[in-house]
């Protein structure tokens, strides 16, 4: 048995299709509501057993699921970076995760935990993703914060020859409706462009950066699944790793797609960048990749565009989930 949290989420059930993709039924999906039925991401994809996360954490912190447990994909958090309930994103992604990490562990399970590039912070420390670097990052958001803190606490617990924690950069693509404002920049831009004909942009206000010309690691999400899904085959390979492409893209690059897949002209607005933001919006980010690499991750990445395409063309024009076109 496969376990996935977060599965009715972004990743979560990507990696629940992909799993499918492979042949995997024998699957337990973890989230917050305490019917699966209606949800969207879900419709269509193969699994066995869905329990809500507070009733999956007490049993599987009572040994119910010992028996047959091969895995545990945590995917499942609060992923808001202006959550500003700092007690809430303790328990619910910092404490949550450090107790399945022990029962999944206890188990004999193989535990792949999402952590996230935010907790670079601005980038000033880098973009290693070295355990021995954790130190000198400086998240800029609470959302960061929990997660960063799960990092130095699996490093302080020595177990980062047991467990993977992932960072995950930009990523984009089908099954993130669901996630307002968190949404990534391809599908708010294309309901944009369905909405007024144009995409709106912050405008820099660092002069070696042109408006739209903030730089981030863009990712699609079936390869950042595919990254996932490698460290479930290769449980010899440990610690913390980035999940990006290696490099950075600029806003006006990925908006220009989204217009490139629409088979229209380019039609962006500047906007000043809000007061609350300066000093925290990161203006540049690319992960460092070649650590996966020399793991043994040899796979090509779906390039920007075509990317942008399918997910534009595939899902946001039709409205369709994965599993479900």
């Amino acid at each position: 048995m496969i376990v996935v949290t977060g599965a009715a989420g972004f990743i979560g059930s990507t990696i629940v299709w992909q799993l499918n993709q492979q042949g995997e039924e024998e699957i337990l999906v973890v989230d917050v509501p305490e019917s699966a039925a209606d949800l969207p991401n879900l419709a269509g994809l193969k699994y066995r057993w869905y329990v809500e996360k507070d009733a999956f954490l007490n049993d599987v912190t009572a040994g119910k699921w010992d028996a047959g447990l091969r895995a545990v994909v945590h995917m499942g958090a609060c992923s808001s970076t202006t959550e500003t309930d700092a007690d809430f994103l303790r328990r619910n992604n910092y404490e949550y995760t450090r107790e399945l990490a022990l029962a999944s562990l206890r188990a004999g399970a193989r535990f792949i935990n999402a952590s996230s590039a935010a907790t670079y912070g601005d980038g000033s420390a880098g973009y290693r993703d070295d355990e021995n670097q954790l130190d000198r990052l400086q998240p800029l958001n609470l959302y960061a914060r929990s997660k960063h803190d799960f990092d130095c606490w699996a490093r302080e617990q020595g177990l980062f020859d047991r467990l993977v924690c992932l960072k995950y950069f930009n990523v984009y693509g089908p099954n993130e409706w669901h996630k307002g404002e968190m949404r990534s920049m391809v599908c708010k831009a294309y309901e944009q462009i369905r909405d007024t004909g144009k995409v709106r942009l912050f405008a820099s206000d660092r002069p070696e950066y042109e408006d739209g010309g903030q730089q981030r690691d863009f990712v699609y999400v079936k390869d950042a699944v595919d990254m996932t899904l490698w460290f479930f085959d290769h449980p010899e390979v440990n610690g913390i790793f980035n999940v990006g492409t290696g490099e950075a893209n600029n806003w006006n690059t990925l908006i220009g797609a989204v217009f490139r897949a629409l088979d229209l002209s380019p039609n962006i607005e500047y906007v000043a960048m809000p007061e609350h933001l300066k000093g925290k919006y990161q203006y540049h980010t690319c992960a460092e990749m070649a650590k996966l690499r020399r793991a043994g991750y040899d796979r090509p990445l779906t390039p920007i565009d075509e990317a942008v395409r399918q997910y534009v063309q595939d899902h946001l024009v039709t409205g369709q989930p994965l599993g479900q076109n």
